[in-house]
């Protein structure tokens, strides 16, 4: 008994030193996932024949070994899979579902996972789920998510454009960035653990429409997880505007960087990728990028 009872405490620490407060990618693509609904192109039949290879919307765990919970951002159609994929990765060492999540924004990819936690599903009770006050007004004001409210299934907490604290460790400072606001107003987060600082903005229209230098603020983060929805203004050969759907194409954030150090390079993945970019497959675009010193997000990689 003493004996398995070490054990345990040794591979909690273990796990505590290896983890500290870092991330966990549990998603990396756009809204609708890979593949993508209706799409039977080159782009998507190999992953139709073995969704063992499909990937999750972009989706982020922030680890907290120091109070033994961890958080999450953004709630995908696909969050039950991510938190159990979180779950697998962390070997169960925290608990299965997360202290809070917190939503950027009202788009389908970011907030629909919620409907899990009703009482048709999981019944949570009075699980924090952090917002803006326009995603909380949405919540409150629309059908299903007000049901979730009333029931006491999420408890909804919201924040502002300055920092807050999710524990001792953990800080957030919501920042606010340009994008299709239908229903509610889009934030980008920037993440500051004990030991890491990190950058997540799924989601802007272009980089010169921010009121934030871009450049100057991964420089003071030690990863960037940033916007690459598209490769190129070509990319949808279709009866779809791309105008209708702006984000900064992965070639003009390439160019907005190249000047910058190796370093500065390295700190950057790009995420939430359309099923049609090149980045989700092994191409020469992929291949560039890297030798370039930038990386594409991995799916259950920890940070």
């Amino acid at each position: 008994m003493i004996k398995t009872f070490s054990t345990l405490v040794l591979k909690l620490f273990l796990f505590s030193a290896c983890f500290g407060q870092q991330f966990v990618l549990l998603g990396v693509s756009q809204d609708a996932g890979y593949p993508q609904i209706g799409c039977k192109k080159e782009c998507c039949a190999s992953i139709w024949q073995d969704l063992s290879l499909r990937k999750y919307p972009v989706s982020l765990g922030i680890i907290d070994s120091v109070e033994r919970k961890w958080y999450l951002i953004d709630a995908t159609p696909d969050m039950k899979y991510q938190i159990d994929l979180f779950s697998q990765i962390t070997n169960g060492t925290f608990p299965y579902m997360p202290e809070a999540i917190l939503l950027t924004h009202a788009h389908i990819g970011h907030y629909t996972g919620l409907i899990d936690l009703g009482r048709e599903a999981m019944n949570a009770q009075n699980l924090k789920v952090y917002g803006s006050k326009r995603m909380k007004r949405f919540l409150t004001k629309n059908g299903p998510w007000q049901q979730l409210v009333k029931l006491n299934n999420i408890n909804i907490l919201t924040f502002e454009e300055k920092a807050f604290p999710l524990s001792p460790q953990i800080s957030i400072h919501p920042l606010l960035v340009p994008h299709r606001d239908e229903y509610t107003d889009t934030y980008a987060f920037e993440i500051k653990a004990a030991s890491k600082s990190a950058l997540y903005i799924p989601d802007i229209d272009k980089w010169d429409q921010w009121k934030y230098n871009i450049t100057n603020v991964i420089n003071r983060v030690d990863i960037a997880f940033l916007d690459a929805t598209f490769h190129n203004s070509k990319e949808l050969n279709f009866k779809r505007n791309i105008a209708e759907i702006p984000h900064p194409f992965v070639t003009e954030s390439l160019e907005l960087f190249k000047n910058e150090p190796t370093n500065f390079k390295n700190k950057i993945h790009f995420i939430h990728l359309n099923h049609t970019n090149p980045l989700l497959r092994e191409t020469i675009e992929k291949k560039n990028l890297e030798i370039d010193g930038y990386h594409v997000g991995k799916q259950g990689k920890t940070y």
